[in-house]
C-alpha cells in the first residue's frame, strides 16, 4: 500500500486495538484451564464434563480459523473484524452470566468461533498499516501480546478464581472488547486492493468436512487418553470421522475453483516446509506450557499461582529479544537465526530434563528464560522465510494455514506428552516396585527406618509397617513421575534438533530481494516485500 493510499493515522493507535483484540483471544484458551474444577463445582457438573468448557472453545476456533481468509474476501476484511470481536465480547458477557454448563459450553463454542479469526485478520492489518520501515518495530510489539498470552493465562486464571469468582475470568474480556471495538470502528480500513468476492460459489462442502474434521480431530486429541485412545470405541468412531472427512476436505479443495481453503499455497516449497516447522514448534512449545505447570503442581507442590508465575521468565525471554530480531531479520539470512532458535530452543529442553524433586527457582528460571528467547529467534525469521513467495493479495489465506497447522501442532504435543506421561509413569513404577521387595537390603533397611519412624511418633507396629508402606509407595510414585518427565523433555529436545537440517529447504529472502532488480523489477506485483514477509508474524 502506498503512502496516500494508507490511512493518515497513526499506526501504533492501530497496533493498539488490534493487539488488544488479539490478545484477549489467545489469553481465552488457557485462562480457563486452572478454574474447571470451581466452575464444575459450581454448577453441578463433574471434572470431566467441565473440561468441555475448554473442548468447545477450541474446536470451534479451530474450525473458525482456516476460512478466516475466504470469509474476509467473502464479507470483507474490516467488517469481519469488527463482527469477530463484537460477538466475542456479546459471548464473554454471557459465559459469565450462564447458569448451567449446557449454556456455558454453548456460549463459549459462540466465542470460540468468534475468536477464530482474530489473529490471521489482525495481521493481515498490521501487515498493511505500517510503512516498509517499521514492520519489525510494530510486529515484534504485537508478537509480544501473543507470547504472553498463553503464558499470563493460568496465573490470571487462577488468581481471578482464588480472590473473586471464575465468572470474572470471562467480564474482564468486556471493557477490553469495547474499546477495542470502538477504536477499530474509527481507524482500521481495508486496503484499495482487497476486493469483496461475493459472486463466487459458497463452497459448501468444504466448510461441512472442515467443520467435521476438526472438530473430531480436535475432541480426540481433548479426551483421547482420558478414554485410552483406540481403546475406546468413542476414539475409534471420531478417527475414523476425521480421516474421512479431512480426506474429502483436501480432495474437495484441491478440485474446486473457489475453496474455502486454499491449499495449493502448499505448492511453494519454503511455505509448506514453514508450516511443518511451525507445527512442530507448535508442538513442543504448547506441550511445554502444559507440562512444566504440571511438575510444579505435582511434584514440587507449588500453589497454582505460583505454578504460573514460574512461566514468567518464558515471557521476559521473549521480551528481551523479540524487537531486536524484528529489526535485523530483514538485513540478514534469517535461516542462520531459526537455526539458532532450534539450537537453543532444545539445548533449554535438555536442561528441564535434568530437573529432580530437589530442583530450586534458579534451575527452572534460567531454561524458560533462554526458551523465551530461543523463539524469538524462530517466530519472526520462520515467517520471513515461509510468506516469501506469498502473495499480498493472499497473505490471509497463507497465514489461516500458518496459524491452523501451529495450533494443531500444539493440540497434538500435548496429547501425546499427556499420553507419554502417564503410560511412562506406569512403566517406570512398575519396575521400581520389583526392587521393593524384602529380600532387597536397601528395601528392608528403608522399611526399617520408616517404620521405625513412625513407631516413634505414637503407633503401633503393625500401623507402624502399614504407615511405612505407604511413604515408600509414595515415594515410588513421585520417582516415576520424575522419570516420566525426564523423557517428555528430552523427546521435545529432540524434535527441536531434528528440526535444523530442514531449514536449510527455506528460501533466503535478502538473497532473493537482492536477484529481483536483475529480473526487471523491483518488485513484482505479484509478490510481497521480503521484509514485509518477514514481519508477517504467526505466533
Amino acid at each position: 500500500m502506498s503512502a496516500d493510499q494508507r490511512p493518515h493515522v497513526n499506526p501504533w493507535i492501530i497496533t493498539l486495538s488490534v493487539m488488544l483484540a488479539t490478545f484477549m483471544e489467545v489469553l481465552d484458551t488457557t485462562v480457563v484451564n486452572v478454574s474447571i474444577p470451581h466452575i464444575s463445582g459450581n454448577l453441578g457438573a463433574t471434572y470431566e464434563e467441565g473440561t468441555w468448557v475448554v473442548t468447545s472453545y477450541l474446536v470451534a476456533n479451530a474450525i473458525v480459523l482456516p476460512m478466516s481468509g475466504w470469509l474476509a474476501s467473502y464479507f470483507g476484511r474490516r467488517r469481519l473484524l469488527l463482527a469477530c470481536v463484537a460477538m466475542f465480547t456479546l459471548a464473554s458477557v454471557l459465559c459469565g452470566a450462564a447458569t448451567n454448563l449446557s449454556g456455558l459450553i454453548f456460549f463459549r463454542v459462540l466465542q470460540g468461533l468468534a475468536g477464530g479469526g482474530l489473529q490471521p485478520l489482525a495481521q493481515a492489518i498490521m501487515f498493511e498499516t505500517f510503512p516498509k520501515e517499521k514492520h519489525g518495530q510494530a510486529m515484534a510489539a504485537y508478537a509480544m501480546g501473543i507470547i504472553v498470552a498463553p503464558i499470563l493465562g493460568p496465573t490470571l486464571g487462577g488468581w481471578i478464581t482464588d480472590n473473586y469468582t471464575w465468572r470474572w475470568i470471562f467480564y474482564l474480556n468486556v471493557p477490553v472488547g469495547i474499546f477495542s471495538l470502538a477504536m477499530m470502528t474509527r481507524f482500521v480500513h481495508d486496503p484499495p486492493y482487497l476486493r469483496r468476492n461475493r459472486e463466487a460459489d459458497v463452497d459448501l462442502w468444504g466448510i461441512g468436512m472442515l467443520a467435521l474434521g476438526l472438530g473430531a480431530l480436535q475432541i480426540l486429541l481433548d479426551t483421547g487418553q482420558r478414554k485410552d485412545w483406540l481403546g475406546s470405541q468413542d476414539i475409534r468412531i471420531e478417527a475414523v470421522v476425521c480421516v474421512a472427512a479431512l480426506s474429502i476436505f483436501i480432495w474437495r479443495e484441491l478440485t474446486t475453483e473457489h475453496p474455502i481453503v486454499d491449499l495449493r499455497a502448499l505448492k511453494d516449497r519454503s511455505f509448506a516446509v514453514g508450516v511443518c516447522l511451525m507445527s512442530a514448534v507448535g508442538f513442543c512449545l504448547y506441550a511445554s506450557l502444559v507440562l512444566l505447570p504440571q511438575y510444579l503442581e505435582t511434584l514440587l507442590n507449588y500453589p497454582s499461582l505460583q505454578a504460573g508465575l514460574a512461566l514468567s521468565p518464558r515471557g521476559l525471554g521473549s521480551f528481551a529479544l523479540t524487537f531486536f530480531i524484528g529489526a535485523i531479520a530483514a538485513r540478514m539470512d534469517v535461516r542462520r537465526l531459526i537455526v539458532i532458535g532450534f539450537a537453543v530452543g532444545g539445548t533449554t529442553m535438555l536442561m528441564l530434563s535434568h530437573l529432580n524433586l530437589n530442583a530450586g527457582y534458579w534451575d527452572i528460571f534460567w531454561p524458560q528464560l533462554l526458551q523465551g528467547a530461543s523463539m524469538s529467534c524462530v517466530f519472526v525469521p520462520l515467517s520471513a522465510a515461509s510468506m516469501s513467495h506469498v502473495a499480498r493479495e493472499k497473505m490471509g489465506n497463507a497465514t489461516s494455514i500458518y496459524n491452523l497447522m501451529r495450533n494443531i501442532g500444539g493440540s497434538v504435543g500435548i496429547a501425546m506428552m499427556t499420553t507419554l506421561l502417564a503410560r511412562r509413569q506406569q512403566f517406570h513404577q512398575n519396575r521400581l516396585v520389583e526392587h521393593m521387595i524384602p529380600g532387597n537390603p536397601r528395601a528392608y533397611s528403608l522399611m526399617q527406618q520408616f517404620g521405625g519412624y513412625f513407631h516413634s511418633r505414637g503407633s503401633d507396629h503393625a500401623l507402624a509397617i502399614h504407615q511405612a508402606q505407604s511413604a515408600i509407595y509414595g515415594m515410588v510414585q513421585q520417582q516415576a513421575a520424575m522419570l516420566s518427565f525426564v523423557e517428555a523433555f528430552k523427546l521435545m529436545a529432540l524434535v527441536f534438533f531434528a528440526l535444523i537440517p530442514f531449514v536449510a529447504l527455506l528460501h533466503d529472502p535478502k538473497k532473493e530481494r537482492r536477484q529481483q532488480p536483475e529480473k526487471g523489477s523491483a518488485n513484482p506485483s505479484h509478490l510481497p516485500e521480503p521484509k514485509e514477509a518477514a514481519e508477517v508474524l504467526s505466533v
